[in-house]
């Protein structure tokens, strides 16, 4: 027969575990990257990037362009920031080389980005089982204190099991899992934004002023 739920509960633990860990969080990280992994974890009810919406943009700017010259397209609304960029570049007389440049230099940086914010995660679940073995030192020493008091051994033998099984549950029930699902969220939108880069490419080579595709020299 399994012992009550409250028999898992120890506060003593419980703040050497949770506080360690949020101690620890703190003084390893910079306070951008905190910022980015606390504000990542909305992102995880939404849905996935989809590439599609965006590339159908891009396919009317095309259209734009070609009837009235990529001058036009000066006086397009654009929410994405990586359109938005590519397309002032393309005004500006950008060549697709340079566009595509632009495209990936914005890619990798946001990636890097998203990169501060999980291993923000990743590095907290690395933080539980370790602060799990110091609650379980501190209720060894609270065992080895109080050899006289039998009341007091229990306590303290409570605090050193049960912080290495809140460390052990944090790491791989909470903290592990979403660092891995917020690292898959980030290669998924690196490898989506990808597609946008010859699609804007072509865009780059329509002639300003005319609906013509530049020639690309041999």
């Amino acid at each position: 027969m399994l012992p009550a739920l409250g028999t898992f509960l120890d506060p003593l633990a419980l703040a050497i575990v949770g506080g360690g860990v949020v101690a620890g969080t703190v003084l390893r990280n910079a306070s951008g990257d905190l910022a980015r992994g606390v504000a990542a974890l909305g992102q995880l009810p939404r849905n996935r990037f989809d590439v599609e919406p965006l590339l159908s943009q891009v396919s009317a700017l095309g259209r734009i362009a070609r009837r009235h010259g990529v001058i036009a397209l000066d006086r397009s609304k654009i929410e994405d920031p990586d359109i938005a960029a590519a397309v002032a570049a393309i005004v500006d007389g950008a060549n697709p080389g340079q566009v595509e440049t632009l495209l990936e230099q914005r890619r990798c940086a946001r990636f890097e980005r998203h990169r501060g914010g999980w291993e923000v995660w990743s590095g907290a679940a690395e933080l539980a089982p370790a602060m799990g073995m110091v609650g379980t030192l501190i209720g060894l020493v609270g065992m080895f204190a109080a050899m006289k008091d039998p009341q007091a051994i229990g306590g303290a033998m409570a605090v050193a099991l049960l912080a290495t099984l809140y460390g052990a549950l944090l790491a791989n029930l909470a903290l592990l899992p979403l660092a891995t699902r917020l690292k898959r969220r980030a290669r998924h939108e690196a490898q989506e934004r990808l597609r946008l880069q010859p699609a804007l490419a072509l865009l780059a080579s329509i002639e300003p002023g005319t609906g013509r595709i530049k020639e690309i020299a041999a």
